[in-house]
């Protein structure tokens, strides 16, 4: 929704752009115009008005409120979280409904060798929330592991590791059985930096060959969606996340693909 005395960065958070703070400094920047001339801090915005971001105009949603919606999709890899690739790699979004009036931010990121569970919402603020470190919100993994694990290796993992930016560790690691070079881990963190969970494997001098998340939160993976495909996440398990993210329950009104 957008109507008289919405702040820009508010507006643009909500469609997806990014975070309020980052906004903010674009504006600082110079980068985001309002009805032709440079958008200053505290600036509102309706749908009447001509939003732009480098040029390129903001296409305005309807003032009717929209359901927040959540997506569950199971990334096959292969795949990249990017909405467009210079490689021309396929993405996550080709095979997503489309959305009237809004488009789908993905809740963080798994590389291109990752599979399983990525949320989507329609919901920028969510998104954005939900990606905080602040929230803590768990995320569990199913790792194959190539290489000798011992009892000391997972206890470092879940003590201390220092990486290239900064200390990590996992909340705990759980053997999930197999044996070899078919040997499985379930992992868990409470943040979302890149490559984390490869990095910290490696870093003791283990491969990770696998690697699927199947877990964000409360939300896991149905067995019934599979790669490639969606499914729409109910409204009460909506709601919960976003009480998680420490927003209201609900964006009541009506909305559609």
């Amino acid at each position: 929704m957008v109507s008289d005395g919405q702040r820009i960065q508010k507006v643009l958070a909500n469609l997806g752009y990014g975070s309020r703070r980052e906004i903010e400094a674009w504006i600082g920047a110079g980068r985001i115009s309002l009805n032709g001339r440079p958008a200053r801090l505290g600036d509102r915005v309706a749908e009447r008005d001509r939003l732009a971001i480098d040029g390129r105009m903001v296409r305005m949603p309807s003032e009717r409120r929209e359901v927040a919606r959540v997506i569950v999709y199971n990334k096959p890899e292969g795949e990249v979280c990017t909405r467009r690739d210079p490689q021309a790699r396929p993405t996550v979004f080709d095979r997503l409904p489309r959305l009237k009036g809004g488009r789908w931010v993905a809740v963080g990121r798994l590389d291109i060798n990752t599979s399983g569970l990525l949320l989507l919402t329609n919901d920028g603020e969510l998104a954005n929330r939900l990606m905080h470190p602040a929230t803590r919100i768990e995320r569990e993994y199913a790792v194959r592991v190539l290489g000798a694990v011992d009892t000391e290796m997972l206890r470092r993992l879940t003590s201390s590791v220092r990486l290239e930016d900064g200390e990590a560790a996992f909340l705990r690691v759980t053997d999930a059985g197999g044996s070899g070079a078919n040997h499985w881990y379930h992992c868990v963190l409470r943040e979302g930096r890149k490559r984390e969970v490869r990095r910290l494997w490696e870093s003791q001098g283990v491969k990770v060959s696998r690697l699927k998340r199947f877990r964000f939160g409360d939300v896991t993976l149905p067995k019934a969606v599979r790669q490639g495909r969606y499914a729409e996440l109910d409204e009460a398990v909506v709601a919960a996340l976003r009480r998680r993210a420490g927003l209201s329950g609900t964006r009541s009104g009506p909305g559609s693909f």
